[in-house]
């Protein structure tokens, strides 16, 4: 991640990542906005600020439309 924020001159708070599983929680707890998908174990949730629906209720749609396309 600190490399594209290099690569795209942009600040951690700036940067918006989503995951769903323990192996993303450093990411998530690292960029401006945090998101979880719906179906991630509640530890990972926790330290999210912003849960979505899970994978199969289009959590990801939802996130673009909401961060992204608005």
């Amino acid at each position: 991640m600190k490399a594209l924020e290099t690569y795209f001159a942009i600040r951690p708070e700036e940067v918006l990542v989503i995951g769903d599983n323990f192996n993303d929680m450093d990411m998530i707890e690292y960029a401006g906005t945090g998101i979880a998908m719906g179906n991630a174990p509640q530890q990972v949730k926790e330290v999210s600020g912003f849960v979505t629906k899970s994978n199969n209720q289009e959590g990801m749609k939802l996130v673009l439309e909401t961060f992204v396309l608005s």
